[in-house]
């Protein structure tokens, strides 16, 4: 985040990485994952990893908070219908994901990745991602532009330093 000096560790953009490298899209990664523990354990553990050696940043995971438990936790949630919206109109992630042909086609696919991945964790770590007591802040983006989520999210992390 520029207003915070901080960079920004993408997890999702490694995994979208070996997806990529596995010549498959992120849903049907997802799925192979699930048969393949080891590349979900390697993908958590780089952004444990990654904490280890850097201070300021923020980690865009579904596992963040989970892989830097000290950290300052954000959950933030979408309606599905909007979430499949911003998606599949975002050229930068359609270039590298599976494209589809309608916003419903979207959603369909976003909700089964979600589906997929709350069963890999509850079978691997044993946690939820949608539990919102994991978090210390969370926020509908929902009806918000990017730059009220950054200035929400900063608010509240700097309320969260002085504690």
């Amino acid at each position: 985040m520029e207003r915070l000096n901080y960079t920004v560790y993408r997890n999702g953009d490694y995994f979208r990485k070996l997806a990529k490298e596995s010549g498959m899209d992120v849903t049907t990664f997802n799925e192979y994952v699930k048969d393949h523990p080891e590349i979900d354990r390697r993908i958590e553990n780089s952004a444990s990893e990654y904490a280890k050696e850097h201070d300021n940043f923020i980690i865009d995971a579904r596992l963040g908070w989970y892989a830097v438990p000290q950290s300052f936790k954000v959950y933030l949630k979408v309606d599905i219908n909007v979430a499949a919206k911003r998606v599949f109109e975002d050229e930068t992630r359609r270039a590298t994901e599976r494209k589809f042909a309608t916003v419903e086609e979207q959603k369909v696919d976003i909700e089964k990745r979600y589906k997929l991945e709350n069963e890999r964790y509850l079978e691997l770590y044993g946690v939820r991602k949608e539990d919102e007591s994991n978090y210390d802040f969370v926020l509908d983006t929902t009806n918000l532009a990017p730059e009220q989520v950054a200035d929400r999210i900063e608010k509240e992390y700097k309320k969260w330093l002085e504690e």
